[in-house]
């Protein structure tokens, strides 16, 4: 089904219903919306903080000990 033919059906149906569920149909549609929105927001930050190096630390680990730091050795 195509947009336009789900849109033509939706308003074939709007419009054959009393004017507060009208209302309810909009109030859901505005809250698909919104939700559209924010997903993809939180997708656009979370590819700007991936390809950013603000977190580039995390990725390498830094050899801040080595053997020679052993007090103790254990052998099995």
């Amino acid at each position: 089904m195509t947009k336009q033919l789900i849109i033509e059906k939706t308003l074939k149906a709007i419009n054959q219903l009393p004017n507060h569920k009208a209302v309810e149909i909009c109030d859901f549609a505005d809250f698909l919306f919104k939700k559209y929105e924010e997903e993809k927001l939180a997708k656009g930050m979370q590819s700007i903080i991936s390809e950013s190096d603000t977190f580039s630390f995390l990725k390498e680990d830094e050899e801040i000990y080595s053997i020679n730091d052993l007090k103790e050795i254990f052998n099995d």
